[in-house]
């Protein structure tokens, strides 16, 4: 058989979104699956199911990657790894990195004492170590330059990911970092982000606020392959700085920029806090004068969207990919599949793209 890929974004059908996505593909005659987050407790199980009817019921999965600690994309984990057999677990445990850590605390000398106040930071990373090492299943942590099958990671680097664990609002106080006036400037930031109006626009407007997303988004892994000549990007919930970064790396893994990825996962499903004008523009080129006719279009974008959330996506980001050229797919109105090569399946068809959005938030 050909070389092939199929990509498939779950639904996750909660009031917050969330990300779950299965990978088959096929390399000189073998079958690698890799599975990328694992949404909510009740996304886990309709992933199990998806990847047993659709990817030819395995016993054995080659890699699974948790991009960050978030409810939203770790939590419905536990179920694929107690399921399958595992070859390698990959995500980050701030805990891994306590001796590089500890000098940049105020309050903590003891190693050990770091460590049990990361883990409890983040109680899902450690509910799934705690599966992998009962299983057997050996961690790996997926930073900028990692190799996880076919794939590469982009972001974030290491001295990126141990800055974002320091200054995040969830682990304890750095050492004279953080001040009331920054706990102030992120309890408006919050506020701002729920503010919803909406403005007319014309063609090519674009509106970003000023202010980005969480350090945990931040944390998350960007992946990038190439399969059958099309370049796929993963981008989890990262950020416009993991953005950044995983621009300036793409040249030394063979991602041309702008305009070279094919398969582009929207970060943050579609949130408007994890990009702008000017990372857009470095990624895909400036906006096009005019809109591509339908079948002309550059890439394809995919956003990660639950139909009850009503924050996701976001129309200026929506906007933002068509105007790079982008058929924009979600899967608000169920799981898509972006598929090169791969084995038909009964009943699936063409997605609907989204609609160009006449308007945006203010």
């Amino acid at each position: 058989m050909a070389d092939y890929f199929e990509i498939d974004f779950l639904e996750v059908h909660t009031k917050k979104s969330g990300d779950a996505i299965g990978i088959r593909y096929g390399l000189n005659g073998l079958v690698y699956i890799h599975v990328v987050d694992g949404g909510y407790a009740a996304t886990g199980d309709g992933l199990v199911q998806h990847i047993n009817e659709y990817y030819g019921n395995p016993s054995f999965l080659d890699h699974v990657v948790v991009t960050h600690p978030d409810q939203d994309h770790a939590e419905g984990m536990q179920a694929v790894l107690e399921h399958f057999d595992v070859g390698a677990l990959w995500m980050l445990l701030p805990w891994d990195y306590v001796d590089e850590l500890i000098d940049r605390f105020a309050r903590y000398t003891n190693p050990d004492n770091l460590k049990r106040k990361l883990r409890e930071a983040y109680p899902y990373l450690v509910e799934l170590e705690k599966i992998a090492n009962r299983k057997g299943i050996p961690i790996y942590g997926p930073l900028q330059g990692a190799r996880i099958g076919a794939f590469t990671v982009l972001a974030p680097s290491r001295s990126r990911y141990l800055d974002m664990v320091v200054t995040s609002a969830k682990t304890p106080e750095p050492a004279a970092e953080d001040t009331l006036l920054a706990k102030v400037g992120r309890m408006v930031a919050d506020a701002a982000r729920l503010a919803k109006t909406f403005v007319r626009a014309s063609w090519g407007e674009e509106n970003f606020p000023p202010d980005g997303t969480s350090n945990e988004n931040e944390m998350s892994v960007v992946q990038f392959a190439t399969l059958c000549g099309k370049r796929i990007v993963l981008t989890a919930d990262t950020g416009r700085d993991g953005m950044a970064e995983a621009a300036d790396y793409a040249p030394y893994v063979g991602l041309p920029l702008p305009g070279g990825a094919d398969r582009f996962q929207v970060p943050h499903h579609g949130g408007r806090h994890n990009l702008s004008t000017e990372i857009l523009d470095r990624w895909f080129g400036e906006r096009l004068a005019s809109p591509p006719d339908e079948g002309e279009e550059r890439f394809n974008a995919v956003i990660s969207a639950a139909r009850d959330d009503e924050d996701h996506p976001r129309k200026v980001v929506v906007r933002a990919f068509r105007h790079r050229g982008a058929k924009v797919i979600s899967t608000e109105d169920g799981t898509k599949r972006t598929s090169c090569n791969a084995p038909a399946r009964d009943n699936w068809g063409a997605a609907e793209p989204l609609a160009y959005p006449e308007d945006m938030e203010e």
